[in-house]
Protein backbone atom coordinates (compact mmCIF):
# COMPACT_ATOMS: atom_id res chain seq x y z
CA UNK A 1 0.00 0.00 0.00
CA UNK A 2 2.75 2.61 0.86
CA UNK A 3 4.17 1.85 -2.79
CA UNK A 4 0.80 2.19 -4.39
CA UNK A 5 0.76 5.83 -2.39
CA UNK A 6 4.40 6.72 -3.19
CA UNK A 7 3.38 6.18 -6.57
CA UNK A 8 -0.04 8.03 -6.82
CA UNK A 9 1.75 10.94 -4.74
CA UNK A 10 4.20 11.21 -7.90
CA UNK A 11 1.60 11.57 -10.35
CA UNK A 12 -0.17 14.58 -8.66
CA UNK A 13 2.91 16.21 -8.41
CA UNK A 14 3.70 15.55 -11.98
CA UNK A 15 -0.28 17.21 -12.61
CA UNK A 16 0.60 20.11 -10.53
CA UNK A 17 3.59 21.09 -12.49
CA UNK A 18 3.62 24.14 -14.37
CA UNK A 19 5.25 24.82 -17.88
CA UNK A 20 6.47 27.49 -18.46
CA UNK A 21 7.39 28.68 -22.30
CA UNK A 22 6.72 25.94 -24.79
CA UNK A 23 8.90 22.63 -24.41
CA UNK A 24 9.25 19.84 -22.96
CA UNK A 25 12.49 19.38 -21.49
CA UNK A 26 10.93 18.12 -18.46
CA UNK A 27 9.94 14.41 -20.41
CA UNK A 28 13.70 13.99 -21.59
CA UNK A 29 14.82 10.37 -21.66
CA UNK A 30 10.95 10.34 -20.68
CA UNK A 31 9.12 9.91 -24.10
CA UNK A 32 10.24 9.56 -27.45
CA UNK A 33 8.86 10.88 -30.66
CA UNK A 34 9.55 9.23 -34.07
CA UNK A 35 10.96 11.45 -36.40
CA UNK A 36 9.00 13.08 -39.38
CA UNK A 37 9.75 12.96 -42.80
CA UNK A 38 10.85 16.66 -43.29
CA UNK A 39 12.62 19.13 -40.57
CA UNK A 40 10.71 22.17 -40.05
CA UNK A 41 13.70 24.22 -38.48
CA UNK A 42 15.45 23.57 -41.86
CA UNK A 43 12.75 24.54 -44.02
CA UNK A 44 13.08 27.84 -42.39
CA UNK A 45 16.42 28.48 -42.61
CA UNK A 46 15.89 28.15 -46.44
CA UNK A 47 13.59 30.61 -46.83
CA UNK A 48 14.41 33.02 -43.62
CA UNK A 49 17.00 35.29 -45.49
CA UNK A 50 19.67 37.82 -43.00
CA UNK A 51 17.22 41.09 -44.45
CA UNK A 52 13.53 39.53 -43.97
CA UNK A 53 11.48 41.19 -41.03
CA UNK A 54 9.91 38.20 -39.91
CA UNK A 55 6.88 36.76 -37.60
CA UNK A 56 6.61 33.78 -36.16
CA UNK A 57 3.77 32.85 -34.64
CA UNK A 58 2.49 31.83 -31.33
CA UNK A 59 6.07 32.20 -30.57
CA UNK A 60 6.05 30.21 -26.75
CA UNK A 61 8.54 31.29 -24.75
CA UNK A 62 10.44 31.73 -27.91
CA UNK A 63 12.98 28.37 -27.68
CA UNK A 64 12.30 28.18 -31.10
CA UNK A 65 12.51 31.44 -32.67
CA UNK A 66 15.76 32.30 -30.81
CA UNK A 67 17.25 29.22 -32.04
CA UNK A 68 17.25 30.37 -35.86
CA UNK A 69 19.72 33.13 -34.66
CA UNK A 70 17.62 36.16 -37.00
CA UNK A 71 18.16 40.00 -36.17
CA UNK A 72 16.47 41.01 -33.25
CA UNK A 73 15.50 44.25 -34.92
CA UNK A 74 14.26 42.56 -37.92
CA UNK A 75 12.20 39.86 -35.81
CA UNK A 76 8.61 40.08 -34.07
CA UNK A 77 6.42 37.64 -32.18
CA UNK A 78 2.85 36.90 -31.36
CA UNK A 79 1.78 35.01 -28.67
CA UNK A 80 -1.61 34.94 -26.43
CA UNK A 81 -0.82 33.10 -23.17
CA UNK A 82 -0.30 35.09 -20.12
CA UNK A 83 2.57 33.53 -19.07
CA UNK A 84 4.50 33.41 -22.09
CA UNK A 85 4.07 36.94 -22.33
CA UNK A 86 5.35 37.58 -19.31
CA UNK A 87 7.93 35.22 -19.89
CA UNK A 88 8.48 37.07 -23.32
CA UNK A 89 9.01 40.99 -21.84
CA UNK A 90 11.46 39.53 -19.46
CA UNK A 91 13.90 37.09 -21.40
CA UNK A 92 13.29 38.11 -25.15
CA UNK A 93 11.65 41.49 -25.45
CA UNK A 94 14.92 43.28 -24.05
CA UNK A 95 17.17 41.81 -26.85
CA UNK A 96 15.22 43.97 -29.51
CA UNK A 97 12.36 41.47 -30.75
CA UNK A 98 8.94 43.18 -30.93
CA UNK A 99 5.76 41.54 -29.23
CA UNK A 100 2.60 41.66 -30.29
CA UNK A 101 -0.07 40.66 -27.55
CA UNK A 102 -2.13 38.18 -29.18
CA UNK A 103 -4.95 36.49 -26.83
CA UNK A 104 -7.39 36.53 -29.29
CA UNK A 105 -4.93 34.81 -31.58
CA UNK A 106 -6.86 36.82 -34.41
CA UNK A 107 -4.03 39.02 -35.66
CA UNK A 108 -5.86 41.99 -35.41
CA UNK A 109 -2.30 44.31 -33.72
CA UNK A 110 -0.48 43.40 -36.75
CA UNK A 111 0.37 46.15 -39.82
CA UNK A 112 -0.89 44.99 -43.07
CA UNK A 113 1.42 43.85 -45.79
CA UNK A 114 4.38 43.74 -43.02
CA UNK A 115 6.27 40.97 -42.86
CA UNK A 116 8.54 39.32 -45.94
CA UNK A 117 8.57 35.61 -43.65
CA UNK A 118 5.66 34.65 -41.32
CA UNK A 119 6.05 31.32 -39.48
CA UNK A 120 4.05 29.36 -37.30
CA UNK A 121 5.15 25.90 -35.59
CA UNK A 122 1.77 24.43 -33.84
CA UNK A 123 -0.12 27.61 -33.16
CA UNK A 124 -3.27 28.80 -33.97
CA UNK A 125 -3.81 29.46 -38.09
CA UNK A 126 -6.09 32.25 -39.11
CA UNK A 127 -4.77 31.88 -43.05
CA UNK A 128 -6.93 35.55 -44.25
CA UNK A 129 -5.05 37.68 -41.83
CA UNK A 130 -1.56 35.82 -42.36
CA UNK A 131 -2.25 36.67 -46.19
CA UNK A 132 -3.06 40.26 -44.74
CA UNK A 133 0.18 40.59 -43.09
CA UNK A 134 2.32 39.36 -45.65
CA UNK A 135 4.22 41.75 -48.56
CA UNK A 136 3.50 40.45 -52.01
CA UNK A 137 6.12 37.72 -52.65
CA UNK A 138 6.17 36.71 -49.08
CA UNK A 139 6.47 33.46 -47.11
CA UNK A 140 3.91 31.51 -44.93
CA UNK A 141 5.60 28.14 -43.27
CA UNK A 142 3.91 26.54 -40.98
CA UNK A 143 3.76 22.66 -38.95
CA UNK A 144 0.78 22.07 -37.69
CA UNK A 145 -0.64 19.59 -34.87
CA UNK A 146 -3.75 17.93 -37.18
CA UNK A 147 -7.48 17.06 -35.73
CA UNK A 148 -6.50 13.71 -34.75
CA UNK A 149 -3.69 13.94 -32.32
CA UNK A 150 -3.19 11.66 -29.81
CA UNK A 151 -6.55 11.00 -29.97
CA UNK A 152 -6.84 6.99 -29.09
CA UNK A 153 -5.03 8.24 -26.09
CA UNK A 154 -7.54 11.22 -25.13
CA UNK A 155 -10.12 8.55 -25.86
CA UNK A 156 -8.84 6.44 -23.28
CA UNK A 157 -9.48 8.78 -20.72
CA UNK A 158 -12.54 10.09 -21.85
CA UNK A 159 -14.79 8.36 -23.99
CA UNK A 160 -16.72 11.29 -25.21
CA UNK A 161 -13.64 13.11 -26.06
CA UNK A 162 -13.90 14.87 -29.47
CA UNK A 163 -10.91 16.52 -30.81
CA UNK A 164 -10.81 20.54 -30.01
CA UNK A 165 -10.04 21.49 -33.72
CA UNK A 166 -11.70 18.87 -36.00
CA UNK A 167 -11.27 21.24 -39.05
CA UNK A 168 -7.25 21.72 -38.86
CA UNK A 169 -6.60 19.39 -41.44
CA UNK A 170 -3.94 19.53 -44.35
CA UNK A 171 -6.64 19.43 -46.81
CA UNK A 172 -8.77 22.50 -45.37
CA UNK A 173 -5.66 24.62 -45.02
CA UNK A 174 -4.55 23.85 -47.92
CA UNK A 175 -7.69 25.25 -49.61
CA UNK A 176 -7.73 27.91 -46.97
CA UNK A 177 -4.49 29.56 -48.48
CA UNK A 178 -5.21 29.30 -52.27
CA UNK A 179 -7.97 31.17 -51.04
CA UNK A 180 -6.35 33.69 -49.61
CA UNK A 181 -4.00 34.37 -52.30
CA UNK A 182 -1.24 32.10 -50.84
CA UNK A 183 0.38 29.39 -53.63
CA UNK A 184 1.05 26.30 -51.86
CA UNK A 185 4.44 25.17 -53.14
CA UNK A 186 5.08 21.99 -50.56
CA UNK A 187 3.10 20.23 -48.23
CA UNK A 188 3.09 16.90 -46.34
CA UNK A 189 1.70 14.95 -43.55
CA UNK A 190 2.49 12.69 -40.94
CA UNK A 191 0.98 9.98 -38.26
CA UNK A 192 4.09 9.31 -36.30
CA UNK A 193 4.57 7.02 -33.05
CA UNK A 194 4.84 8.80 -30.21
CA UNK A 195 5.86 6.71 -26.96
CA UNK A 196 5.64 7.37 -23.52
CA UNK A 197 8.19 5.07 -20.66
CA UNK A 198 6.42 6.11 -17.66
CA UNK A 199 2.92 6.76 -16.47
CA UNK A 200 4.03 10.28 -15.02
CA UNK A 201 5.14 11.60 -18.07
CA UNK A 202 1.45 10.90 -19.39
CA UNK A 203 -0.07 12.81 -16.65
CA UNK A 204 2.16 15.78 -17.04
CA UNK A 205 1.47 15.82 -20.44
CA UNK A 206 -1.95 15.79 -20.36
CA UNK A 207 -1.71 18.25 -17.80
CA UNK A 208 0.05 21.05 -19.75
CA UNK A 209 -1.58 20.07 -23.53
CA UNK A 210 -5.51 21.03 -21.76
CA UNK A 211 -7.09 20.86 -25.26
CA UNK A 212 -6.52 17.58 -25.98
CA UNK A 213 -7.13 16.35 -22.24
CA UNK A 214 -9.92 18.55 -21.14
CA UNK A 215 -10.37 18.93 -17.31
CA UNK A 216 -7.99 16.08 -16.85
CA UNK A 217 -7.26 15.51 -13.04
CA UNK A 218 -5.18 13.01 -11.16
CA UNK A 219 -7.35 11.97 -8.88
CA UNK A 220 -10.25 11.28 -11.09
CA UNK A 221 -8.55 9.18 -13.58
CA UNK A 222 -6.44 6.67 -10.57
CA UNK A 223 -8.23 3.71 -11.95
CA UNK A 224 -7.11 4.39 -15.90
CA UNK A 225 -3.54 5.18 -14.31
CA UNK A 226 -2.95 2.47 -12.83
CA UNK A 227 -3.78 0.69 -16.05
CA UNK A 228 -1.08 2.33 -18.02
CA UNK A 229 0.91 1.30 -15.53
CA UNK A 230 0.29 -2.45 -15.93
CA UNK A 231 0.57 -1.72 -19.82
CA UNK A 232 3.91 -0.28 -18.84
CA UNK A 233 4.99 -2.61 -16.62
CA UNK A 234 4.81 -5.55 -19.14
CA UNK A 235 5.65 -3.56 -22.43
CA UNK A 236 7.99 -0.65 -21.21
CA UNK A 237 5.98 2.00 -23.36
CA UNK A 238 2.49 3.67 -24.00
CA UNK A 239 2.49 4.07 -27.35
CA UNK A 240 0.65 7.02 -28.98
CA UNK A 241 0.36 8.91 -32.38
CA UNK A 242 1.27 12.45 -33.52
CA UNK A 243 -1.16 13.82 -36.76
CA UNK A 244 1.63 16.66 -37.87
CA UNK A 245 1.37 18.65 -41.34
CA UNK A 246 3.05 21.06 -43.06
CA UNK A 247 3.11 24.06 -45.54
CA UNK A 248 5.01 26.46 -47.74
CA UNK A 249 3.59 29.09 -49.05
CA UNK A 250 3.89 31.86 -50.87
CA UNK A 251 1.60 35.22 -51.37
CA UNK A 252 1.00 35.89 -54.57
Amino acid sequence: MLIMKTVEETWLEEGNRAMQGWNFEHLDGRWQNESLPWDYSKIVQKYLQPTDIWLDMDTGGGELMTSFQHDAQRTYVTEGWDSNIEFLKQKVVPSGVTLYEDPAENLNLVPDERFDIVTNCHGAMPVPEISRILKKSGMFITEQIGATNNFSLSRFFRDDYQPAYPDNTLVNNAIACQKAGLKVLKSDVSFSKMSFFDVGAVVYYATVVPWEFPNFDVKDNLSKLYELQNIIEQTGQIDTYEDRFLIVAKKQ
